[in-house]
């Protein structure tokens, strides 16, 4: 999806939101209502960025590019603010800053694995893990519980898979194996399509009239 449709849908999306009350009552009245595949579209294209930069961030970590690394690191931290916006109109800004937050949290645990994997130090590595592993529970509780469509169970195992393919990205390209990370990189992509796939549908089947 183009910048300007983004932009557009998203402006649209802010408009027929709910202000803030994700149980509101909609009304087949509010103007300018976007489809489902809009929604999917956005979405898709912000968990498509987020692979982007974060792949640019471990890579850059690998080669030791600091300065490169650093304007990665501010496009992830834009990116997820852009992600946890598109659920505002839906679920208020409270629930936007919280998304935002464990998105934050999400690749604070990525850096910290890739830092402990360029410096060989299984302990933080391990860490590291860890800290996926308590984020990808605290991201199941979050969506399954502002949409009774998503089950935690669900969520988690999405998430777990996406934390799977980083972790796998990041050693590739400590090993210079940039063939098995050209391998792995489609199918980081694939799912990363899945997971906003996911929350598209949920989130029409949860506010059906807000869309055409």
């Amino acid at each position: 999806m183009n910048t300007m449709r983004r932009s557009i849908v998203l402006l649209i999306l802010t408009i027929v939101g709910f202000g803030g009350c994700a149980h509101e009552s909609s009304s087949m009245s509010d103007p300018h209502p976007v489809t489902a595949a809009d929604l999917q579209a956005v979405l898709r294209d912000e968990w498509s960025r987020h692979l982007f930069w974060i792949r640019n961030v471990v890579l850059d970590n690998a080669k030791n590019d600091r300065r490169s690394r650093d304007f990665a690191e501010k496009a992830v931290a834009a990116n997820a603010r852009d992600i946890a916006k598109t659920f505002t109109p839906f679920y208020g800004e409270a629930a936007s800053d919280r998304l935002r937050t464990l998105l934050t949290e999400h690749y604070g645990a990525i850096e910290a694995y890739s830092e402990a994997t360029v410096a060989g130090n299984k302990r933080q590595q391990d860490a590291a893990r860890a800290q996926f592993a308590s984020n990808t529970e605290e991201i199941a509780a979050f969506f399954s519980g502002i949409n009774p469509h998503l089950s935690k169970e669900t969520v988690r195992s999405l998430f777990a898979t996406h934390v799977d393919h980083h972790v796998a990205q990041i050693n590739k390209f400590q090993d210079r194996d940039y063939a098995g990370e050209e391998e792995t990189w489609p199918a980081m992509e694939h799912h990363v399509y899945v997971i906003a796939d996911t929350l598209a549908a949920a989130m029409v089947k949860q506010f059906p009239t807000k869309f055409m």
